[in-house]
């Protein structure tokens, strides 16, 4: 004999389900997205999806200057920490939203 499952039961985990679904498709999608972090005067842009995964980098030609490789190296560091700024306030805004009751 099977033990039925209150009605109340029953549509929490439906709900559960639904909410699983939903931020399965919403982490999906933000994987997707694309999310350009730039330095001072776009001399170096970095372009990462939401997974965090590096796809280009563009660097001018005027910001390799042999004689201070310092210089490019924090340009290449601005960019990239610009990019993930964007992905972690996306990614707050976006799960956020499931995630703000528990």
């Amino acid at each position: 004999m099977k033990a039925q499952m209150p009605g109340n039961m029953q549509n929490m985990l439906r709900q559960a389900q639904k909410l699983q679904k939903e931020m399965t498709q919403a982490q999906n999608k933000l994987n997707e997205t694309v999310f350009v972090g730039e330095a001072a005067d776009e001399m170096v842009k970095a372009t990462f999806t939401g997974d965090h995964k590096l796809k280009d980098i563009t660097i001018k030609p005027e910001a390799i200057d042999p004689d201070d490789p310092d210089m490019l190296q924090d340009l290449i560091i601005m960019a990239v920490n610009d990019a993930m700024q964007q992905i972690a306030q996306q990614t707050q805004k976006t799960l956020g939203q499931y995630t703000s009751g528990l």
